[in-house]
């Protein structure tokens, strides 16, 4: 089966974010334009630069009856995972008790950095305690691709349980990946996205180190700044978004509810940096052409971008110069929303609860403000989405939701109302 001649709609959508605890409460926050950063209260903080950082706003405990051997980053996975599934209609496991075979349903959902807070708890317990005292569970909980399989176990998905990992572009790509499990025949439902628990003191000092976080300590809601002249990197984010894709021919059987159509993916690599992107943006550009290439997405359709925009210098600017390049005078006609300046980067979570907001905007044709810009960055030649949420055309338009990695991974995703 050619890969276009599926059409993958969008049936489910579960995201836990510093915003709120699922899809719902996270799309409310961002349309009210509040900012999830807030300072952290852990011992370790007094020993690192940067002690802000957007945690979850519901603790996984609260949702889950048992957390103990699921990393904090496959309890996010687990918990968005079960809302959208719940919310494209389905009451139990694959099989008997849902409309889709198990065979026919498929999972992607990835982390940038795996179960990294359960890495460290376990090697300080073999530290205290010697090798006696290492959980044996220690390496599902650490492995990368846990968060993929932990889901695919709890609906019985046996179509393929994957992980790619692509840096801060992972749960963008998960979703593409998706995508074109349906549209390949591979499967006719498939549960992507991304998810993250990275706050840990490791990390919050490698990034502050790597000058790549926001040190403004004393001010957490304004620290993320996507555009803003004063903006001095990203802040650190929790949590996951996670989609129900469908083959619109099998939701069209099922008789559910349609988000939106699930166009496509445009990607591509920088091959520049390890670390800053391409200043110029033409990675980015190449990703956006292979979209409108590979797709039958037209640029006219274009009226919404969730950017990238963590907030730093040069990404900022460089995801606009590639706009600019690829859709010249349209961009004009296109609001451009940073979310990030309020939910922070959830790295690897980034792209599914990203994807999450896109669709919601798509469905309430209203794109969410950015927040914190006091002076406009003059490189930056787009229309920001500022001061609150603004209206989207009527008719069929698109939006876009743009995910870029360290190491130069690119990825754009394309939605449209049907």
């Amino acid at each position: 089966m050619r890969a276009i001649e599926r059409t993958v709609v969008v049936t489910g959508l579960g995201a836990t974010t510093p915003l709120g605890g699922d899809a719902p409460a996270t799309w409310q926050g961002l349309l009210a334009g509040r900012s999830g950063v807030r300072p952290l209260r852990q011992a370790w903080t007094a020993d690192v630069e940067v002690r802000i950082a957007a945690e979850a706003a519901v603790e996984p405990r609260e949702v889950l009856s048992d957390t103990r051997n699921l990393d904090r980053a496959t309890q996010f996975a687990l918990i968005a995972s079960r809302e959208a599934w719940a919310d494209a209609g389905f009451t139990g496991r694959a099989g008997p008790d849902a409309a889709v075979a198990p065979d026919r349903l498929g999972v992607v959902v990835a982390s940038a950095i795996g179960g990294m807070t359960s890495l460290l708890d376990q090697y300080e317990m073999l530290k205290q305690q010697g090798p006696r005292g290492v959980s044996p569970h220690a390496m599902q909980m650490v492995m990368a691709s846990t968060p993929s399989a932990t889901v695919a176990r709890d609906v019985n998905a046996r179509a393929g349980a994957h992980t790619p990992v692509s840096a801060c572009a992972t749960g963008a790509e998960s979703i593409g990946y998706g995508v074109e499990m349906i549209r390949t025949g591979r499967a006719d439902i498939v549960l992507a996205g991304g998810t993250e628990a990275a706050i840990c003191a490791l990390n919050m000092a490698a990034f502050g180190n790597m000058m790549a976080m926001s040190k403004r300590n004393g001010d957490p809601a304004a620290a993320s700044r996507p555009y803003d002249v004063d903006r001095d990197g990203f802040v650190m984010g929790e949590g996951a978004g996670v989609v129900v894709l469908e083959a619109a021919e099998h939701a069209a059987r099922r008789g559910v509810r349609v988000y939106a159509e699930a166009v496509g993916q445009g990607l591509s690599a920088d091959s520049h940096h390890i670390t800053q992107p391409e200043p110029t943006g033409r990675g980015i550009a190449a990703a956006l052409t292979r979209l409108l290439d590979t797709n039958d997405v037209k640029p006219c359709e274009i009226v919404h971008v969730n950017a990238h925009a963590t907030s730093t210098p040069r990404g900022d600017v460089a995801e606009i110069l590639a706009l600019r390049t690829v859709f010249g005078d349209h961009v004009d006609h296109v609001a451009v929303s940073a979310t990030k300046s309020m939910t922070g980067h959830l790295l690897g979570g980034a792209g599914g609860a990203e994807s999450v907001a896109a669709i919601l905007a798509l469905r309430d044709r209203l794109a969410p403000p950015t927040i914190n810009i006091d002076a406009l960055d003059p490189a930056v030649d787009a229309d920001i989405v500022r001061g609150g949420p603004r209206a989207l055309p009527e008719g069929r338009i698109a939006a876009l939701n743009n995910s870029f990695g360290f190491g130069g991974h690119n990825v754009v995703l394309a939605f449209r109302t049907v």
